[in-house]
Formats: C-alpha cells, structure tokens, sequence
C-alpha cells in the first residue's frame, strides 16, 4: 500500500506536540498513526529541556521514518520568553529532521487553521473537532498540542498533494508496521 507520511510538531519548550499521520495513496484517505506530547519542566536548565525535546523527536523520527516534517512557525506572541523558548523548541526539531535529509516545512498557525478548519481565526475547540472528524477519531486528541501537531501534519499532505503523490515510487516501509508500537519518553497515543 502506497502512503506518504509526515510529522507535525506543535513547538514549545514546556510541551511539544507531535503528531504522525499517513496519506493513503490509493484512496486519498488520511490515517493517524500516532501523537505524543514531549513535556520538559520548567525548573529545569533550557539546555537540558533543549536535549530532551531532541531525543524525543528523534525517537518518533527514527521509529516512523516520514518523508516530511511539519512544524509550526512562530509568527507572534506577546510574551517574549515563550516566544524565545517556542522557537528554540522548533529550532530543535528542524535540526533532527535536517540530520535525518527529511525536507522541513513551517506554517503559521492561521495557515494551518484555515487548511484544516477553513478559517484562519479558528479558535482550538474548532480545529481540534475538525482534526477529530478528519482522522476519524473516537475522541478529541488531549491535551492542545497533541491536536495541534496533527493538525500540523494534516495540513501539510493537504498543502503539499503534488509532494507526496511523486513519492508513491518509494513509500516509507516502517509505518505499515507502526501499529502496536509504543514510545517510552512521554505519554503517548497510537491509533
């Protein structure tokens, strides 16, 4: 079976979302595959959260092996730290994805609002619903991140179809056995 999968992630220094989803070639179908949120306290030293935050990233990369990565771009924020620490996070996650040659796209939040809900401006219940009905969830993905990761991804195979249709030649072989895998960093969600 042909499929195209990707990895959303939601940056943040304190909780980073991430999201792995498949594009089923054949039928145009999108199939979660897994989420998981990377949490680092926050008494902890920054290079220290920095490194965890990389391990758990690379643990998903290695054990999902997507054709592309997907993360969130931070446009603005009013608070200057968390802005600081979401972009270190994001910096992160693109320098394990570059390691790995997987191709990095960023989005802004209002592009991933408006691929996966239809407006820009949607509030979090709005695209967490939406992610729940497009991958056909039971219930709504928990806490924020984990939905905004997929949403991420989600909005990646939808905004990047041509991408993914010219990687049908080689899918990736690991993610048709991903099923019943579990990550051991953080608490985390297989479908």
């Amino acid at each position: 079976m042909s499929q195209s999968c990707v990895v959303g992630i939601d940056p943040g220094l304190t909780r980073c979302g991430i999201g792995v989803v498949c594009l089923q070639q054949h039928s145009a179908a999108i199939k979660p595959v897994a989420v998981d949120v990377i949490r680092t306290p926050i008494d902890t030293d920054i290079a220290r959260r920095l490194l965890d935050i990389s391990e758990g990233v690379s643990t998903i990369l290695d054990r999902f092996q997507p054709d592309a990565v997907a993360i969130e771009r931070v446009f603005t924020q009013h608070n200057r730290n968390t802005a600081v620490g979401t972009a270190m996070a994001a910096g992160v996650a693109a320098m394990e994805a570059a390691r790995r040659d997987i191709p990095v796209t960023f989005y802004t939040p209002s592009e991933v609002k408006a691929a996966v809900s239809g407006n820009g401006h949607a509030n979090k219940a709005q695209v967490t619903a939406m992610v729940t009905r497009i991958l056909g969830l039971v219930e709504e993905p928990r806490p924020a991140d984990a939905a905004d990761s997929l949403a991420i991804a989600i909005c990646h195979l939808w905004r990047n179809p041509l991408q993914h249709k010219l990687r049908e030649i080689q899918p990736p072989s690991s993610v048709a056995d991903a099923v019943g895998v579990h990550m051991t960093r953080t608490r985390s969600k297989e479908f």
